[in-house]
């Protein structure tokens, strides 16, 4: 689970930084900056839906 959460923020990430570049380079390949920005938030919101839902505790247990 911990890799689908870190390819989420790593995907996150990319779009947040597409985002920076569409909006003063213009857009690239038709899409705007804000889509870009979008999902970015939408990958972020769901990293961290999945280690809510499904995540582990410091020391290791799982939570009820």
């Amino acid at each position: 689970m911990s890799t689908l959460v870190k390819a989420l923020i790593a995907l996150s990430a990319l779009a947040f930084v597409l985002a920076v570049l569409t909006h003063f380079a213009g857009p690239i390949v038709s899409t705007q900056a804000e889509a870009y920005s979008r999902a970015s938030t939408n990958l972020a919101l769901l990293a961290i839906a999945l280690v809510l839902a499904f995540g582990y505790r410091a020391d290791g247990t799982r939570p009820v």
